[in-house]
């Protein structure tokens, strides 16, 4: 069982960082009191799956200063061959212990090096073991297009972690990274392979899809900073998720004695992006404090809706598409559902509104129902 007590050591940081859909539930491992962190993921068709998180290497050659596998920490180091740990994965894949793998690395010789040891391990799975289930692979700072090629050909999803907003902040996590050429360039490259190369060539004909991820409140970032990077990435490289990662600090690193970021800022970020790439709002339209923050007491829709809104509500059965996203309590698929039902029928209450999905309480306030309120607003409310 030695390669189960190198993986439970490698997995002991990992599950700090955000999941695939911010759930980490733990999975105890046949016979180990110890336990690997498995998170959930949710696939494209709706699909929830238990996934692995883990790193291939341990041992890292960057002194990222909040990072708990930087080099200059006194810290064990594990290391997998990729043949070890593709046999690893599949006994617990075949187990049934886990569906999916997300699958990172400290960087060990340099980033082309590592990320051929990553790509190794995932030719390993899909030909070897003929592994067809979901996989997530990082991209290290410094690979080389036709290996970000060879990625995505491989990969369900692939991300570059971009950690800050921009370079002057990344020089405050990290000083040993560039912000243009090793973590930038790489995104860029995914686009472009996306739009000119056929996606018969990757796996299951079709290209991953690509995100990134932030660390928050490390280094004085504020989230117009973020969240001006996030809006760019989704509009330049068609990103399909940034995951922001509310710092913690780690002992025996630079930033140990620093305080712990409010996870209610991770919340209000994750709302704002989502806000970005799904409902059509501009970053202009987010309720930013004069210091370019957004509050934490209020979500920033429903702090819109209520400058907006409260004296201007939409009417339910005339209201556009793009309207309709902007009520609170309705999302992209209640308004999908709200269209649908239009067609058939007029709606007269909030009654029809909650068989439909929506969160008729949040809404009321926001809308008007044959040109009138609804008389138990108050109550809703």
């Amino acid at each position: 069982m030695e390669s189960l007590d190198h993986l439970l050591a490698v997995s002991e940081y990992m599950h700090l960082e955000p999941a695939e859909d911010m759930d980490c539930p733990q999975i105890v491992a046949p016979s180990k009191a110890n336990k690997v962190y498995v998170s959930h993921a949710t696939l494209p068709n709706g699909k929830r799956i238990r996934l692995l998180k883990t790193l291939l290497t341990s041992a890292c050659e960057r002194n990222c200063y909040y990072c708990p596998f930087r080099a200059r920490r006194n810290y064990r180091r594990v290391t997998f061959p990729p043949e070890e740990f593709a046999n690893l994965f599949m006994t617990f894949y075949r187990g049934g212990l886990v569906e999916g793998l997300f699958l990172s690395s400290g960087v060990f010789g340099g980033g082309l090096y590592t990320q051929d040891k990553l790509l190794d391990t995932a030719q390993l799975l899909r030909k070897k073991h003929e592994y067809k289930g979901y996989l997530h692979l990082k991209i290290m700072p410094g690979a080389e297009r036709d290996q970000v090629e060879a990625a995505m050909l491989t990969a369900d999803r692939v991300s570059v972690n971009l950690e800050a907003p921009n370079q002057q902040r990344l020089e405050q996590l990290t000083p040993s990274k560039h912000y243009l050429r090793e973590l930038l360039t790489p995104l860029q490259w995914i686009e472009e392979i996306r739009k000119t190369q056929s996606p018969q060539r990757a796996w299951k004909g079709r290209w991953p899809s690509s995100v990134t991820q932030f660390v928050v409140g490390a280094v004085g970032e504020s989230d117009l900073e973020l969240l001006s990077t996030t809006e760019a990435l989704y509009h330049q490289y068609h990103l399909k998720r940034a995951y922001f990662s509310p710092f913690r600090p780690i002992p025996d690193t630079p930033f140990e004695d620093q305080p712990a970021e409010n996870p209610k800022r991770q919340y209000r970020l994750y709302q704002s992006s989502f806000l970005l790439r799904d409902y059509g709002y501009l970053l202009e339209e987010m309720p930013f404090n004069p210091q370019g923050n957004l509050p934490l007491e209020i979500d920033p829709k429903l702090a819109w809706a209520q400058t907006y809104l409260a004296h201007n509500p939409v009417e339910i059965n005339l209201a556009s598409r793009e309207e309709l996203l902007r009520v609170p309590g309705i999302g992209p698929k209640g308004v999908t559902a709200i269209l649908q039902a239009r067609r058939q029928v007029r709606m007269n209450d909030l009654s029809t509104l909650t068989k439909l999905g929506v969160q008729a309480s949040r809404a009321a306030p926001f809308l008007l129902i044959n040109g009138k309120k609804h008389v138990h607003q108050l109550g809703l409310w």
